[in-house]
């Protein structure tokens, strides 16, 4: 029993002097990895970029163009509709039956030129029957003062045939008329552009039988704001460009004075002169009114931006390479680009990477080609 109570206490460690030494080591290995893994954070083996460095990474390349402000007309312009210089309708003046028409649909009037003819044969008949009353009492007044001369008549005889002949006179007149209504005549020079009547028909009196339409010249009608009203004058030359595909310079012949209730524009007419009627009436125009002259830039639409506000502007460089945001105003439009004001009057407009800059930004411009 003693020999196995001496082997057991061989088997004891803790009296052992290097039994703790393996905690030390663990422990001390522990430290040197937790020491190694702070150290990628506490320390850094980059330096601190400079303040330059900083202003370096932040600017943005943008593309800029040189721009300078030019002299530019302003135009008003606005659609509008060819109308003729006058259009009316030929009414007759007497009712009968139609015997006679002279012209067809489409024919060139002249002013007094007959169009149709009315039966007239109870005008005639009345025609005769006012001639011979009016002969009949000029008769009478000749006789009364023959008699009066002699001393047989007295003068009250005499005034009473007077006023039978100049009622004679008035009635031969209104059968004279009569008779002249009986035949359709064009109104003014033009072109005959309705015709429902035939021969035989019978029209009454104030039932329209033909249209005369005078193209020569045209008459432009458009409607100005009220901001433009002001600025358009009778007599100012307009350029009006048809929607067949001819052009005509033409002038302000009519400004209206009272706005449409609704839309609150004016009307305004513009006179062209249409050569033989070249150009049909009805047909859509487009008419450029120059209003006044400003300087502007000559810009691509798609150089426009807008700020945080919604208000439309052009971001610019200025001499220390930063961005500035500018109000514009468009102008006018022309061929490949728009006018704007509101630009100094030499300035670097950014045409590439406006999208990507605010005003007050760091930019590297770059200039482009011109």
């Amino acid at each position: 029993m003693s020999s196995e109570s001496s082997a057991r206490s061989s088997l004891e460690f803790a009296s052992d002097p290097g039994a703790g030494r393996s905690k030390w080591v663990a422990a001390g290995l522990l430290g040197l990895v937790i020491i190694w893994m702070g150290s990628g954070v506490v320390f850094s083996s980059d330096p601190e970029p400079t303040e330059h460095e900083t202003a370096e990474k932040q600017a943005v390349a943008v593309q800029v163009k040189l721009s300078e402000a030019e002299p530019v007309t302003q135009r008003f312009v606005a659609k509008g509709q060819a109308q003729p210089y006058r259009d009316t309708q030929v009414r007759a003046q007497a009712s009968g039956n139609i015997i006679s028409v002279a012209l067809k649909n489409g024919a060139h009037v002249e002013k007094g030129d007959e169009i149709a003819r009315i039966d007239d044969t109870q005008h005639q008949k009345a025609l005769t029957a006012a001639k011979e009353a009016r002969d009949r009492a000029a008769r009478e007044l000749s006789n009364a003062k023959t008699l009066f001369d002699r001393g047989i008549a007295t003068s009250d005889r005499v005034f009473e045939a007077e006023v039978d002949l100049a009622a004679a006179e008035s009635s031969l007149t209104q059968a004279l008329e009569a008779l002249e209504d009986t035949i359709l005549m064009a109104p003014f020079a033009g072109q005959l552009e309705a015709l429902p009547i035939e021969v035989g028909e019978f029209v009454a009196a104030g039932e329209p039988a033909a249209r005369v339409v005078d193209t020569t010249p045209l008459v432009v009608s458009i409607q100005a704001p009220q901001q433009f009203r002001n600025r358009l004058t009778v007599g100012e030359p307009a350029q009006v460009s048809f929607l067949t595909g001819e052009t005509a310079t033409g002038s302000i012949r009519f400004v209206g004075t009272a706005a449409d209730v609704q839309t609150r524009t004016f009307v305004t007419e513009v006179e062209v002169a249409n050569a033989e009627g070249a150009i049909a009436a009805g047909v859509s125009a487009e008419v450029a009114i120059a209003t006044g002259e400003v300087t502007a830039h000559f810009i691509s639409p798609a150089i426009l931006s807008l700020d945080e506000k919604g208000t439309l502007g052009v971001k610019t460089v200025d001499d220390d390479d930063q961005v500035a945001f500018h109000e514009v105003e468009i102008s006018s439009a022309g061929s490949g680009g728009i006018w704007v004001t509101g630009l100094p009057d030499k300035t670097r407009i950014i045409t590439v990477g406006q999208g990507f800059v605010t005003a007050g930004d760091k930019v590297a411009p770059q200039e482009a080609d011109q």
